[in-house]
């Protein structure tokens, strides 16, 4: 159902079940998916492409081009999986020719109101960015991952999954996996513990993390010495070998 008010391109490709709210407007090379609802005053532009039952709530801008001094018009895109909330003045740009020309929102993810994802970023699946959450471009944030209100995070940097940052924090630096992180600039305060317990995770595999932690990042030792003895000591563990590979890939330094 596309309200009457709504200016919508006959470019546009739009399932028979979306809905698209009161003076919206959506461009010529908008794709929208089975399910999904758009609120009042919505503006979708671009090469955006969005999935199925998505919840787009009253002016959001989706898909305009990046705030990016060397961006020339190129046809860069956006895409957006399924099942994610994206709430009120919400922005999220197009990728730029800077990097790989997309930019990325998995599915399920929560945006809360005013939160801005610029060019070029990625947000996998079951992300949460709190209200006012800003994504410089280039950043990657992993699965599961909660980014607290009103926070900064700098370009390029990496999240990784079940991370959680403080609200109003200024992230310069890489946040590992697992971890808590808070303040300006972001420190490290322990592992993730109570997120982890929530996702399921055991006690044996929380206990190998804390494990791990402690070495990496209380012993004072230098990081390979650090990451080998991990791998000597804890053995085998998929979320420790995930902690490990993240830092060892980090080209921009990580939080301590």
């Amino acid at each position: 159902m596309i309200h009457p008010t709504a200016i919508v391109d006959e470019g546009a490709e739009i399932h028979e079940s979306a809905e698209i709210g009161p003076y919206c407007i959506v461009g010529s090379h908008v794709k929208i998916g089975t399910g999904t609802k758009v609120g009042a005053h919505t503006v979708l532009d671009g090469r955006t492409e969005i999935g199925e039952n998505n919840q787009i709530f009253h002016h959001a801008s989706i898909g305009a081009i990046p705030q990016h001094a060397k961006y020339r018009g190129e046809p860069t895109k956006l895409t957006i999986g399924s099942g994610n909330i994206i709430r009120e003045f919400v922005t999220i740009h197009l990728g730029t020719v800077e990097d790989r020309g997309i930019t990325t929102v998995g599915d399920r993810n929560l945006l809360m109101a005013y939160a801005h994802v610029a060019h070029d970023c990625t947000l996998e699946n079951e992300v949460i960015l709190a209200n006012s959450a800003m994504l410089g471009g280039h950043v990657h944030v992993e699965c599961n991952a909660i980014l607290g209100g009103m926070l900064g995070v700098h370009q390029f940097v990496r999240i990784g999954r079940r991370a959680m940052i403080g609200g109003m924090s200024g992230v310069r630096l890489d946040i590992p996996p697992f971890t808590r992180a808070s303040d300006n600039p972001a420190k490290l305060y322990g592992l993730n513990t109570v997120g982890l317990e929530r996702a399921g995770f055991s006690s044996e595999e929380i206990g190998r993390l804390r494990k791990a932690y402690r070495i990496l990042f209380q012993s004072g030792e230098l990081l390979q010495d650090a990451i080998e003895r991990v791998r000597a000591e804890v053995g085998e563990d998929p979320n420790v070998e995930d902690l490990l590979v993240f830092l060892e890939k980090s080209e921009r330094g990580f939080c301590r």
